[in-house]
């Protein structure tokens, strides 16, 4: 599964914004906005750009982790 916050920390860790991140795949920013929202569907082209991109040491544990961390109370 997709682990989106994880993602999403590391977009702030590179200081790459939603926009920024779409012109760099050459996508649509609402098309990564629904990547984002669904799971994580990106292709392999795609992911392999985003490892680049966002400097992803351990990509296993963004795009393919076993478990999502659910929200403490």
């Amino acid at each position: 599964m997709f682990d989106k916050r994880k993602f999403q920390a590391q977009m702030v860790l590179m200081g790459i914004n939603g926009r920024k991140l779409s012109e760099m795949l050459n996508i649509n920013e609402s098309t990564l906005s629904r990547k984002l929202n669904d799971d994580g569907n990106f292709s392999r082209e795609e992911i392999n750009k985003l490892i680049e991109i966002l400097h992803i040491d351990n990509p296993k544990d963004i795009f393919f982790a076993d478990t999502i961390a659910e929200t403490q109370n």
